[in-house]
């Protein structure tokens, strides 16, 4: 039987906090998804990319699943992201995630590898298989090199445990396709800000957010009017936010949205490499922009 799960209608992708040392800050993560889960997001993804996945290590992920799931797994959703472009690592940290107790899994599809729709079919199918938890599949062919199509996102989600997608392959289109082609109580997520509300209008349920950092509840705002049919209030919050969708992405996420949390007293450290800090001309722009939102 298909498992039915909603995780909410904004989940933060939070970023992972550092010391002066690049090594990963426990407490301050807490204290972040505190103010994440007070500020609007209905749930959170650990040690997704703007999470800086790529650079942590299995340790790193499993303590931070634990802080995390400690501070607010009674408020929120914890979702772990647990895949890479190697199969049996992903399943292996599937399996650590739910001994963290997380609500649920997300698993990009295999970066760098680039293989054919079969190979992502069984990527994902051997990861559900090992797991009694949900599982939310991201499809982001501008990191991983390739695109989930959507007859093969229709055949995963024909998986019981395999729930929800988080689509950033920013085509409206595609998404229409996807939506078309899944089941009802399969849940699309968009995965570009700045195409939340276009994506909703094709059958969305909510957004898995970078900018939520800083404006959540806007965020939140936006999608509640959507629902309530209120398409007037909906598009003016979704053209007032428009800067920021795109400001917090002048660089590679997510050297801008952690630029921005630092400005905002937040102290989330720095980036481990290859990620370098923002340039001055990047921070003046982010400053700006954090001031004509009235966050500094």
């Amino acid at each position: 039987m298909k498992v039915v799960t909603d995780f909410g209608r904004v989940l933060t992708a939070m970023v992972t906090p550092f010391d002066s040392n690049l090594e990963v800050d426990y407490a301050k993560a807490r204290k972040l998804a505190r103010y994440l889960v007070e500020n609007g997001s209905d749930g959170i993804v650990v040690s997704g990319t703007t999470g800086e996945s790529p650079t942590l290590t299995n340790e790193e992920k499993i303590k931070l699943f634990e802080a995390v799931v400690n501070e607010v797994g009674d408020k929120a959703k914890v979702i772990a992201g647990t895949g890479n472009n190697d199969t049996a690592d992903s399943v292996f940290m599937t399996k650590e995630a739910e001994k963290v107790g997380v609500h649920g899994v997300m698993a990009v599809a295999p970066y760098y590898n680039k293989p054919p729709q079969e190979g992502i079919y069984t990527h994902f199918r051997m990861i559900a298989e090992a797991t009694g938890l949900p599982v939310m599949m991201y499809n982001i062919p501008g990191r991983a090199a390739v695109n989930m199509l959507p007859d093969t996102i229709s055949r995963l989600a024909e998986i019981d445990n395999i729930v929800a997608l988080k689509e950033a392959a920013g085509s409206l289109d595609q998404a229409a396709e996807i939506r078309r082609k899944i089941p009802d109580n399969f849940i699309m997520y968009c995965g570009d800000d700045s195409l939340t509300l276009p994506m909703m209008a094709v059958g969305c349920h909510g957004v898995v957010s970078v900018v939520s950092h800083v404006v959540g509840i806007e965020l939140q705002q936006m999608i509640k009017a959507f629902l309530n049919n209120d398409m007037a209030t909906a598009t003016r919050i979704h053209l007032d936010l428009f800067p920021i969708f795109k400001g917090l992405f002048i660089t590679t996420n997510p050297i801008p949205v952690k630029t921005a949390m630092n400005m905002m007293g937040h102290e989330v450290g720095g980036l481990r490499p290859p990620l370098p800090a923002a340039s001055e001309a990047e921070q003046a722009a982010i400053r700006s922009l954090l001031k004509s939102y009235n966050k500094l």
